[in-house]
C-alpha cells in the first residue's frame, strides 16, 4: 500500500471517529472467544478463536492490512506476555472494488471465525495471568460505517515445566501477498489494468491473447462458410493474385473493425458496437446478403457490382474485385461485434470517455489476431478453384456452401425477430429450417437433388458418401430438438432463446428457477427475501450469452447455487428498458461486453463479477460461491 492510500485510510478513520458517538447505540456485531487449552507452559503456543456474528446487511473488513481500509485486529494491553503474535486465520473473503479509495477490499459477512496463534513468553513464570484484549474493527452497512473497540479478557494459566514439542508449532507472521489471492477473483478488468501498467508491449500481447480467445467463441463460426464460399467463387471468377486478395480481406477486417468500433464509441457511446450488432436493420441486411449470395452459389445468377464500382475496382486491382472483398470485410466486422468479449468492451468504454491511444492500439492488436485465421480461409479456396478440371467438384462445394449460408441467414433473421418481437423466427421454426437444410445437403451430395448446372453423378465416391451420411445424420439429430429431446449446447447457442415472450418474468424449462427481467423488481425481491442478486446482462442477439445459458447455467452445481440468489436477466438490445440497462452496465461496471455477470447485495452493492463467456464451469461455480455469502 502506497503512502497516498495510507493517508487516505488515516483520514478515513479520523472522520469516522467523529461520528462514533452518534452511532454508538447500534451494535450489529457479537462475538464469543475461546482458547484451545486450559493450561499452558512458557514457550508454548496458544490459539485464540473468535466466533463472530454480524447482523444481516452489515460487514467488517478483513484482517490483512493490504486489502482493508480498516483491518480487523486484536490489541493486547500487556505485550510482554507473548514473544510472537501470528497473523489472523480467516475464512474466504468477499472482494469488492471500492471506487472511493481505488482499491479492492476484502470483507466478511454473517457468521464466521477468525483465529490467532500466540507464542507465550519463555520467561513467563508459573501462575495465572489475565489477558486483556480489544477487538478493533469497522462495521459497515450501505449508508454508514461505525468504528468499534470491544474489550474482552481470557485467563492464561501457566504450569511449571519445559515447553512441550507437540504444543510449539510454527506461527505464521506474514500475510500472503495481496495479489496472490485477489488476482484469482478479479475479472479481465484487473488483467486489463495490469497489461496497461506493463507498458506497450505487455498491452499488445494481452490484446492479441484476447483476440485469440474471441476466435473460440461460437458467433465466429458463421463467417467460416461465408469466407470460404466467397473466395471459392472469387478464385474461380478472377485472375487476381490469391495472396493479394486474402491480404486485402485480412487488412480490411483489421482496419474496418478498429475504425468502425472506435467511431461508434465516439458517436454512440461505449455501447455503439453492440447497438449496431443488435440492430434489426443490420441483421436483416446481413440475412438478405447471405440469402442473395447463397442463390448465386446455387447458380441462379452471377453477382455483379454496379458498373461504376466495378470499373473502380478493376482499376485498383486489374480484375481483382477489391470492392467486393472490402464489402465482405465489412460484413465480417458487423457480424463479429458480439464476439468481442470483455476486452473490447473495456476499450470502447475508454474510447467513449475520450481516450484514444490505448483503444486504437488495443483494437488493432485484437483485430489482427482475430482476422489472421481468415487470411488462410480466404487463401486456400482461391488456389483450389484455379486447379484444372476442378469444375465438377468445385460446383458441389459452392452449392454446399450456399446451403450453409442459408442456415447462417436464419440466425440473423431470428436476431431481428427477437428485437422486433415478430414471433416468426422462433426456436422451433429456426431449428426446423436447419433440419430441412441439413437433410437437403445430404441428399444433394448423394445426387438425389439436382440443380440445372449440375452434371449427373455416375458414381458416388467414398468421400461423397461419407459427407452425405454426416449431413443426413446431423439433420436427424436436429430433428430430435423438434420433439423435445435435448441437443448439444453449442447448437442451442445459435438458436433463439427458449421463451414465448420477452420482457417479463419467466421460468427455465428445465428448472423451477425464476428470472426477473426488471432490475427494480429484482431489487425489491432481494430486499424482501434478503438474498444477493445475480444480474445477467445479456442480449437477444448475443450468441455467447446463449452458449453460457445452455452449457453452463444448466449444469447441476450451477442450478443448485442459483437457488441462493434472486435471478435477474437484463436485456440490453431490446425490450422496454434496454437503453437504461445498456447505460447501467457502462456507468456502474465500466464495460459494454455481453454477456456480463455481477452479484449484488440486497442493498445494491457489488460483491463480485464474472468476465462473460468461459467454458470452465468450475470457475463459474467459484464465482457463485463467492457471491452467495454477503
Amino acid at each position: 500500500m502506497d503512502k497516498l492510500n495510507k493517508i487516505k485510510n488515516l483520514f478515513f478513520t479520523i472522520l469516522l471517529l467523529q461520528f462514533h458517538l452518534l452511532f454508538a447505540i447500534e451494535d450489529p456485531l457479537d462475538f464469543e472467544y475461546t482458547i484451545d487449552r486450559s493450561v499452558y507452559r512458557a514457550g508454548e503456543k496458544v490459539t485464540l478463536s473468535l466466533d463472530i456474528d454480524i447482523d444481516p446487511g452489515w460487514n467488517i473488513y478483513a484482517t490483512n492490512p493490504e486489502e482493508s481500509l480498516r483491518p480487523t485486529e486484536i490489541e493486547y494491553e500487556d505485550t510482554t506476555l507473548f514473544d510472537l503474535r501470528g497473523i489472523f486465520k480467516e475464512p474466504k473473503k468477499v472482494y469488492k472494488y471500492d471506487k472511493n479509495f481505488e482499491m479492492q477490499v476484502g470483507l466478511h459477512y454473517n457468521q464466521f471465525k477468525i483465529q490467532q496463534d500466540l507464542l507465550i513468553s519463555k520467561s513467563l513464570s508459573p501462575g495465572e495471568y489475565p489477558v486483556n484484549a480489544t477487538l478493533s474493527y469497522l462495521v459497515c452497512d450501505s449508508t454508514k460505517c461505525i468504528p468499534k473497540w470491544d474489550d474482552f479478557t481470557f485467563n492464561l494459566k501457566i504450569e511449571p515445566g519445559e515447553s512441550r514439542q507437540e504444543f510449539k508449532g510454527n506461527i505464521d507472521l506474514e500475510y500472503p501477498k495481496y495479489n496472490s489471492e485477489v488476482n484469482k477473483m478479479m475479472t479481465d478488468d484487473a488483467d486489463f489494468n495490469k497489461a496497461l501498467q506493463g507498458g506497450l508491449f505487455s498491452f499488445i500481447l494481452f490484446a492479441m491473447g484476447m483476440g485469440f480467445l474471441a476466435l473460440l467463441t461460437p458467433c465466429v463460426f458463421p463467417m467460416i462458410p461465408i469466407t470460404v464460399s466467397f473466395f471459392t467463387k472469387h478464385g474461380e471468377d478472377n485472375d487476381s493474385n490469391p495472396i493479394f486478395a486474402a491480404l486485402i480481406y485480412t487488412l480490411g477486417i483489421i482496419v474496418i473493425f478498429t475504425s468502425l468500433g472506435l467511431l461508434l464509441a465516439f458517436t454512440l457511446g461505449a455501447t455503439g458496437a453492440n447497438q449496431i450488432a443488435s440492430s434489426p436493420i443490420i441483421n436483416l441486411f446481413i440475412a438478405a446478403l447471405f440469402i442473395y449470395f447463397a442463390f448465386s452459389l446455387f447458380g441462379q445468377y452471377e453477382i455483379r457490382l454496379p458498373n461504376a464500382l466495378q470499373q473502380f475496382s478493376l482499376k485498383q486491382e486489374n480484375q481483382g474485385g477489391i470492392i467486393g472483398i472490402l464489402f465482405m470485410a465489412l460484413t465480417f466486422t458487423l457480424t463479429s461485434f458480439t464476439c468481442t468479449v470483455q476486452f473490447v468492451g473495456l476499450l470502447l468504454v475508454a474510447a467513449s470517455q475520450g481516450e484514444t491511444f490505448w483503444p486504437i492500439v488495443g483494437m488493432l492488436a485484437f483485430s489482427f489476431t482475430f482476422a489472421l485465421p481468415f487470411f488462410f480461409l480466404a487463401l486456400f479456396p482461391q488456389y483450389l478453384a484455379k486447379i484444372p478440371k476442378s469444375g465438377g467438384w468445385l460446383n458441389s462445394v459452392k452449392v454446399t456452401m450456399g446451403f450453409l449460408e442459408l442456415g447462417a441467414a436464419m440466425k440473423f433473421l431470428s436476431n431481428a425477430d427477437l428485437v422486433l418481437g415478430w414471433g416468426v423466427f422462433t426456436y422451433h421454426s429456426v431449428l426446423a429450417t436447419w433440419t430441412v437444410i441439413a437433410l437437403m445437403m445430404g441428399f444433394y451430395i448423394l445426387g438425389k437433388i439436382q440443380l440445372p448446372h449440375d452434371s449427373k453423378l455416375e458414381v458416388i465416391g467414398v468421400p461423397r458418401l461419407m459427407l452425405s451420411i454426416i449431413f443426413l445424420t446431423f439433420g436427424l439429430y436436429l430433428g430430435r430438438g423438434l420433439i423435445g429431446q435435448p441437443i448439444h449446447g453449442l447448437i442451442d447457442s445459435y438458436l433463439p432463446p427458449k421463451m414465448e415472450t420477452v420482457s417479463k418474468i419467466h421460468s427455465s424449462e428445465e428448472s423451477e428457477l425464476v428470472w426477473i427481467e426488471n432490475f427494480d423488481e429484482g431489487l425489491k425481491k432481494a430486499k424482501e427475501v434478503n438474498k444477493p442478486m445475480f444480474v445477467d446482462f445479456t442480449g437477444y442477439t448475443c450468441t455467447n450469452c446463449r452458449w453460457m445459458e445452455t452449457n453452463v447455467f444448466e449444469e447441476p452445481p450451477v442450478q443448485e447455487l442459483f437457488k441462493e440468489f434472486v435471478l435477474i436477466r437484463l436485456y440490453t438490445d431490446g425490450g422496454e428498458n434496454h437503453r437504461e440497462y445498456q447505460q447501467m452496465e457502462v456507468d456502474r461496471f465500466n464495460t459494454a461486453a455481453l454477456p456480463f455477470y455481477v452479484i449484488l447485495t440486497p442493498d445494491d452493492e457489488e460483491i463480485t463479477r464474472f468476465p462473460g463467456m468461459d467454458p470452465d464451469v468450475s470457475k463459474f461455480v467459484d464465482f457463485l460461491e463467492r457471491g452467495k455469502n454477503f
